[in-house]
């Protein structure tokens, strides 16, 4: 079986890019191999230290294998910093993509809702006329307007 014969696969995280959960759930799991990685990385960094300060030569000060070792501990603090920053872009990112979908689901939501009050404002429903109680000069069923207004009005009976 030669190279050609082997179906492939253009798209091998195309299943887990169509779904939130399963894009959390794989860039959790490469969260976790970078900090095992980082992990290593932090023992690598002080063991390195410490070699490389212990080093001396013949006619060095105290400090100049200090000064040596300077630049390769610079290196791997600047591996264990970029490390930091992309597991915590990993983080980020599972993140905005939940809130990727909980936004499409809320713009459709929402362009349902400006639909209805669109509809709604180009055809209001017609209002009911209030019963005029000023025709009959009865104020008993609402005592709210045109009823007396204090104890001393009480017999009288408004317009």
């Amino acid at each position: 079986m030669n190279s050609n014969d082997r179906p492939l696969n253009p798209a091998p995280l195309r299943d887990v890019a169509q779904n939130a959960e399963a894009t959390a759930r794989y860039l959790a799991d490469m969260q976790r191999v970078l900090l095992d990685m980082g992990a290593n990385l932090e023992i690598l960094q002080r063991e390195t230290r410490v070699h490389c300060r212990s080093v001396g030569v013949e006619g060095d000060r105290w400090y100049h294998a200090r000064l040596r070792a300077l630049p390769v501990e610079k290196a791997l603090k600047d591996v264990l910093k970029s490390l930091n920053a992309l597991t915590d872009g990993l983080e980020k990112s599972a993140y905005k993509r939940r809130s990727h979908d909980e936004s499409v689901v809320n713009t459709g939501k929402a362009r349902k809702e400006k639909e209805l009050e669109k509809a709604r404002k180009n055809n209001p429903q017609p209002i009911q006329a209030a019963p005029n109680y000023s025709d009959t000069g009865d104020t008993g069923q609402n005592p709210g307007y045109g009823g007396p207004t204090s104890i001393y009005d009480l017999g009288r009976k408004s317009a």
